[in-house]
């Protein structure tokens, strides 16, 4: 290893995103992609000429994913939409399988094979969200009776699929069939402390990657840090960060050895933001062990 500073965190250069989420780096155009979902934008931003691009719809955007050619596969209260940011258009992909005025899709990504799994998010915080898979034109239910989906990731054999409910303050691991994109044998790969009186607050479970070792790097929401855990689960290492509420993480940059971590400032409290002035930034610090690169969503 060179004399680089690891977990140096900072800031990019933007304004705060109300509450970032679903980052990825596009390979192709050296870029990071995120969204911010009550403020119903898509972001790009391009770190080798210093520029930032954004585009507002009239709908939350909870999930993205790049497809070929330059497209973006977004997953929003209304639906799934293929968007063309070259052009400004959006076309409807599939409408949403549930009731948009109580339920809109979270997190989502694509498979190793271009599957796009995207989880849902009950807006009156019962267990009624599901996890969806979107395959060939046709979008199904695969896993329910959580309250908020969150955590998708795959290990680097494709074999294994995480999957988070946040509110339950729990992970799971579920075995994947990566040719037929089919679940079994759903576990429980870890699991946290629930917020008590009196005691000090970890955090839950939100956003995640994987890096190239096979290690779940996962944001814990108000618990102002990120864990890195092993295959099987266990602490491998935690990173303290500036701000109270990290949502998610995702690898980039041209070695995939710069993790970009996504935050929120919506509805946080006035002293905890006076506090923290990057809430809502997009972090950014170099990691020793690379990523796996973002899977590109097929239609």
């Amino acid at each position: 290893m060179t004399a680089e500073r690891l977990f140096d965190i900072q800031p990019l250069p933007l304004p705060p995103s109300r509450l970032g989420e679903s980052p990825f780096w596009h390979p192709h155009e050296g870029a990071l992609w995120w969204v911010d979902i009550p403020g119903q934008r898509l972001n790009r931003w391009d770190p080798r000429h210093g520029r930032h691009d954004h585009w507002s719809f009239d709908s939350e955007p909870g999930c993205a994913a790049p497809l070929q050619g330059g497209r973006v596969l977004l997953g929003m209260r209304d639906g799934l939409w293929c968007f063309d940011p070259h052009s400004g258009q959006r076309q409807r992909v599939s409408p949403p399988p549930y009731d948009p005025a109580q339920q809109r899709f979270n997190d989502g990504k694509a498979d190793p094979l271009g599957r796009f799994w995207a989880g849902t998010l009950d807006d009156q915080r019962q267990p009624r969200a599901a996890l969806y898979r979107f395959d060939h034109g046709e979008l199904q239910r695969m896993a329910e009776g959580i309250t908020t989906s969150n955590g998708l990731g795959w290990s680097p054999d494709g074999r294994t699929m995480y999957w988070s409910d946040t509110r339950a303050h729990e992970i799971r691991a579920l075995d994947f069939d990566l040719n037929q994109g089919t679940l079994s044998r759903q576990r429980v790969f870890a699991r946290f402390a629930p917020r008590q009186e009196g005691q000090a607050y970890g955090g839950r479970p939100d956003g995640a990657a994987v890096d190239s070792e096979g290690a779940y790097w996962v944001a814990m929401y108000e618990g102002c840090r990120l864990l890195r855990l092993s295959p099987t689960g266990e602490l491998l290492q935690e990173v303290r960060l500036p701000v109270h509420c990290p949502t998610m993480p995702c690898f980039g940059g041209p070695d995939l050895r710069t993790l970009y971590v996504t935050t929120a400032r919506d509805h946080r409290p006035a002293d905890e933001l006076a506090r923290e002035p990057w809430a809502g930034c997009m972090l950014q610090m170099r990691v020793p062990v690379p990523g796996l690169p973002v899977n590109f969503a097929r239609l």
